[in-house]
């Protein structure tokens, strides 16, 4: 065992030795080399990084995995008491430990406005709402469990909501009034951020306060209180569930809410969150430019091989001296092959820490990321160890065949070279 790792280690600094001695030569190839590492690495890195904003701008839309949604219907046609089934809902998800559960009913909102009395797209969600769809804020914050208990409704606007009122200063509080002039009072506490494309007013609200308010104005229109506090609103049920028993949590929460709404009336479930699906559509980009950096790499052992094999022509005799000392063809083989094994590794822990600064770097962060990424990914340690090991293998395949060359040189003649 110690003769092994005696000659491993001696065949490692001769090799190093051959590499510092013949440096100029070996460094133009591994340039390459180092480009191609580089570049392998960094795509890979990168590859994790663009999954991740894909991954959460989806999270944004469709909610975490595994998000499911509820809905109850009833037999007969007529319309499901949202009072019986919040109740149901509750319920259940509180037996269950569901602690990400939130409503979501979106509904038309009159709202006085600077151009004057606009409708705005409302929805009426919980605070769980905004770490279930990852919601990004410009300004101000999401709600917080504490603003259920405020008298006046807070609201959550849209960039470009805010815009057309002039971006007032939420340290201000600044207040809409919902229903026109003589509406209720809201305090605006946070502002979304509004892609270019977004050229409408939106909002959101507590589905509590929103029902309440939809109540109120039904009173004050027609002088009786509604049955459903969310009429003229469409009500859905959102539960974040783990990955792991999502199906069966799902169907202990149906059947509870099913029997609670009692016969008649059917209540499905569904999951729709992207992760469900799996579709990753950087795959085949990612294939494609590794297999650019693999054909790189290997360019750049085609000009590592040649100047291998041209040192070796140039160490015939030192091989011969090295053979007639009892240096056998197993350990001249492996010192030549280790040569460029060397090199190339070398050169992969450059383009390798080349790679971890141009994807570490914060200017790639924010030209990557765009602002859309909240978890942004560590340096992946496959990637960093994908490029290492590509670079061993490129050594490996260039110093194959001038090894074999300089084992099949016969003793006599070398010293006679």
């Amino acid at each position: 065992m110690n003769r092994l790792l005696t000659g491993f280690v001696g065949a490692l600094a001769e090799a190093w030795q051959e590499v510092r001695i013949h440096r100029t030569r070996v460094l133009l190839s591994l340039v390459g080399v180092a480009v191609a590492v580089c570049s392998l690495t960094t795509v890979v890195a990168l590859g994790g990084i663009m999954q991740q904003a894909t991954t959460e701008l989806s999270e944004r839309q469709s909610g975490r995995p595994a998000s499911v949604w509820l809905n109850a219907y009833r037999n007969d046609g007529q319309a499901v008491d949202t009072a019986t089934l919040d109740a149901a809902w509750e319920t259940a998800t509180a037996r269950y430990g569901i602690s990400y559960a939130s409503r979501n009913a979106s509904t038309q909102m009159p709202v006085d406005s600077p151009a004057g009395v606009v409708q705005v797209g409302t929805q009426g969600v919980d605070q769980p709402y905004g770490e279930m769809h990852r919601v990004r804020m410009l300004e101000g914050e999401w709600f917080s469990a504490e603003t259920a208990e405020m008298l006046a409704p807070r609201v959550i606007v849209n960039e470009y909501f805010w815009n057309t009122l002039g971006r007032p200063d939420l340290a201000q509080h600044p207040t809409l009034s919902l229903g026109g002039f003589e509406g209720t009072v809201a305090v605006i506490v946070g502002v979304t951020p509004s892609p270019d494309w977004d050229t409408y007013p939106s909002m959101y609200m507590l589905a509590d306060q929103l029902g309440a308010y939809q109540a109120a104005d039904a009173v004050a229109g027609a002088g009786a209180a509604p049955v459903d506090p969310y009429a003229g609103s469409s009500v859905q049920y959102e539960m974040w569930l783990p990955p792991e028993n999502w199906e069966e949590l799902s169907d202990l929460v149906t059947r509870d809410v099913s029997s609670d709404l009692g016969e008649g009336t059917n209540v499905d479930v569904y999951r729709q969150d992207a992760a469900y699906y799996g579709n990753d559509s950087f795959v085949v980009v990612q294939l494609v430019v590794s297999g650019i950096a693999v054909l790189v790499l290997l360019l750049g052992a085609l000009g590592l091989v040649n100047i291998a094999l041209v040192t070796v022509k140039q160490r015939v005799r030192e091989i011969g001296i090295r053979r007639s000392f009892g240096a056998t063809a197993g350990r001249v083989f492996f010192a030549v092959m280790m040569e460029s094994v060397v090199a190339t590794v070398v050169a992969g822990v450059v383009g390798v820490a080349a790679a971890i600064l141009i994807v570490q770097s914060p200017w790639v962060r924010d030209l990557i990321g765009q602002g859309l990424i909240e978890d942004f990914p560590p340096f992946p340690v496959d990637a960093a160890v994908l490029g290492l090991v590509a670079a061993c293998a490129v050594g490996a395949l260039a110093g194959l065949l001038p090894a074999l060359v300089a084992v099949r040189v016969k003793v006599i003649d070398a010293i006679r070279y």
